[in-house]
């Protein structure tokens, strides 16, 4: 299993870098460089002719990029959110013709393991969240302003809650008391209300989750990068995409079939004759072996989907 110079490990690693098909003159986009794991093993398939655009819009990320690829010629570096890549690929004089963009979606695991970025309730740390420190607004900031029934509605849309409105019930009453700053307390406060059994998984996964994804906007963003993906791509350009949750997962696999086969219609109705394909699915969906999931307990989420351009 191969790993980055910190230890991180890229979660299917292989198979999302066999699926770019990487030809050595090619043009590549990692949006989600992390800890550069993936783009690394693009840049070993590059030939001198080769080009690397690695993106991230968490500043650590792109500081991390800068010390490992940044004195590669073949190699561009962003800071920036996924959701910006069309604007990117005009100003960089590639849109249209990348023959490969990968996604890695969601957090990363030196983003989990800083408890400074707040982004997991294993370890006490600021209620923060944001993938970019130096934009938006905090997790701690919203839920002092955010009404309860807004809690209650991203906790159980984007965690898959079933007991959100309690939770939500149960942060605004805290709240009024003393503000919640630190994963430590929303963490307390959500086991406190929904109680754990010994050997489950803590119950305020889905609600970290839920926060997480709303202060990132990015269930937002990758419905923006499914649909400027398919015009940045090259004819016969790949786009692969690695989700670890449902969410993120459906709406992959709902927007290639959409570019892919004509919407479902009556059966005494003929196919829409306007419609014309602008992907072709690749295989199926494709999940971390047993091996990897041994050396990787956090890749057991992942699900990949591949797709190409006509």
């Amino acid at each position: 299993m191969n790993t980055t110079a910190n230890g991180h490990v890229p979660v299917l690693l292989e198979p999302a870098v066999d699926a770019l098909k990487v030809i050595e003159d090619g043009i590549y986009i990692d949006g989600t460089y992390g800890r550069g794991g993936h783009a690394g093993a693009i840049l070993e398939r590059l030939g001198a002719a080769g080009r690397l655009v690695v993106v991230d819009r968490d500043p650590q990320a792109i500081e991390h990029a800068e010390q490992r690829m940044g004195a590669d010629p073949r190699v561009g570096i962003v800071h920036a959110g996924f959701d910006q890549l069309e604007k990117l690929a005009e100003e960089e004089g590639i849109h249209g013709q990348v023959n490969g963009l990968l996604l890695d979606l969601g957090v990363s695991s030196p983003q989990l393991d800083s408890p400074e970025r707040g982004f997991s309730f294993r370890e006490d740390g600021p209620l923060d969240m944001r993938m970019d420190p130096g934009t938006g607004e905090s997790a701690a900031d919203w839920l002092a302003r955010a009404e309860e029934a807004e809690i209650a509605r991203i906790i159980k849309e984007y965690g898959e809650e079933r007991f959100a409105r309690r939770i939500a019930r149960s942060i605004v009453m805290a709240r009024s008391g003393q503000r919640i700053e630190r994963t430590a307390q929303l963490a307390e406060l959500v086991e406190r209300t929904l109680g754990r059994r010994p050997g489950d998984r803590h119950p305020a996964t889905r609600t970290f989750q839920a926060i997480r994804i709303h202060v990132n906007r990015e269930l937002e963003s990758l419905d923006e990068v499914l649909d400027a993906g398919i015009r940045i791509l090259a004819p016969g350009g790949r786009f692969v995409v690695i989700s670890f949750h449902s969410l993120e997962d459906r709406r992959v696999k709902q927007q290639f079939l959409r570019a892919a086969k004509p919407p479902p219609t009556n059966r005494r109705l003929p196919v829409d004759p306007d419609f014309r394909p602008q992907l072709k699915l690749v295989g199926r969906l494709v999940r971390p072996d047993d091996t990897e999931e041994a050396v990787n307990p956090r890749s057991r989420s992942s699900r990949m989907r591949v797709a190409e351009k006509l």
